[in-house]
């Protein structure tokens, strides 16, 4: 009777009330706009918020809803509980007018900008980085190209930098090569970029088995409340997907994708050379179990080029691309890696 009763009860609120899932963004303050950027402080929430500022990264063309899933699973609303003072930098959209900005924009302004704001916002005090897939790349890679930021940590989740690795790309990579590219260097000059609809069907397919199963999983769970609101959650993230300008896409898959740049550890931009090599600070590296996206060994290859950090700690936790970040299994694995690398990395 309790599974009747339990999944009638969430049943009646997904048609009645729209969802079972609290989807309450974290209260937070903007404090700083530019060209791509917007840094936000996290309010207190009830907490007294002390230590050094927390960055919260996201990769490009996902939402920021990354570190805000839901209410319960919130990678922001978890560390401002720890009592940490939390900001985030949002992107915002991408528009064809953005066609022309590569991933050195990201590299030179809106990452740099962004943390000396954070920075400067906690009084002078370094910032520990944590961020999401492309989102760790550029913020080692920033570190890495201006050594002189206020950086105290970087803590990196489903970061990969060997392609190879990945076996979405494996397929595809010798029908790549064999045209020289030509493949999608035409669709992405064209529409000026890769579309968010494109991005959403990209990162369902990264996991096309739970899209199968899905209407069972949801059919065998309907008495779990925290179950359905995780799927609800994450039906919200998927539809929030943004696009990549042309410009940063086409060095994505020409440098990272054709060329395997970063296995190596260094990438070119037009003859300068950043090299993960110079990042000095210490570094979390966090691999999911079951991700797709970002395979751990395609993740594991950071701990071989960061040879000069402080620190390199590798870890591995249960969930695919978003679930090893914010699912329901990371809250006693990722997070519990980020509170003890921030404690002990704090000032």
């Amino acid at each position: 009777m309790s599974w009747v009763s339990d999944a009638t009860g969430n049943v009646l609120d997904k048609v009645l009330r729209g969802g079972v899932a609290d989807l309450r963004p974290m209260p937070r303050t903007l404090i700083d706009k530019g060209p791509n950027r917007s840094v936000y402080r996290f309010a207190a929430h009830g907490r007294t918020l002390t230590g050094e500022p927390v960055l919260l990264v996201p990769p490009l063309a996902a939402p920021t809803l990354c570190f805000d899933l839901r209410r319960g699973c919130s990678v922001a609303e978890h560390l401002v509980d720890r009592g940490r003072r939390l900001y985030l930098v949002d992107y915002g959209t991408v528009s064809f007018a953005d066609r022309r900005l590569g991933l050195e924009h990201w590299i030179d302004e809106v990452l740099p900008r962004a943390i000396r704001t954070v920075s400067k916002d906690a009084g002078g005090a370094p910032v520990h980085v944590v961020a999401w897939c492309l989102g760790g790349i550029l913020s080692l890679l920033t570190h890495a190209d201006q050594p002189d930021l206020p950086i105290a940590s970087i803590a990196t989740v489903a970061a990969p930098i060997d392609m190879t690795a990945i076996p979405l790309i494996a397929p595809i990579k010798p029908l790549a090569d064999l045209t020289n590219g030509w493949i999608l260097t035409p669709v992405y000059r064209l529409l000026g970029g890769a579309p968010g609809a494109l991005v959403k069907r990209a990162f369902q397919l990264s996991a096309f088995d739970k899209m199968v199963t899905k209407p069972y999983a949801v059919v065998s769970h309907l008495d779990d409340r925290d179950f359905l609101a995780q799927l609800e959650a994450v039906d919200r993230f998927t539809d929030n997907m943004i696009a990549y300008p042309g410009r940063t896409f086409g060095q994505m898959y020409h440098r990272f994708f054709r060329a395997n740049d970063l296995a190596d550890g260094e990438v070119d931009f037009g003859g300068r050379r950043i090299s993960l090599r110079d990042v000095k600070a210490p570094v979390l590296v966090v691999a999911g179990d079951g991700d797709g996206i970002a395979p751990q060994r395609a993740v594991r290859k950071l701990v071989d080029v960061l040879d000069n950090a402080a620190e390199v700690r590798f870890e591995t936790a249960p969930g695919g691309h978003l679930g090893v970040l914010a699912g329901r299994r990371a809250r006693t694995t990722t997070w519990r890696y980020l509170d003890d690398f921030l404690t002990t990395h704090a000032g």
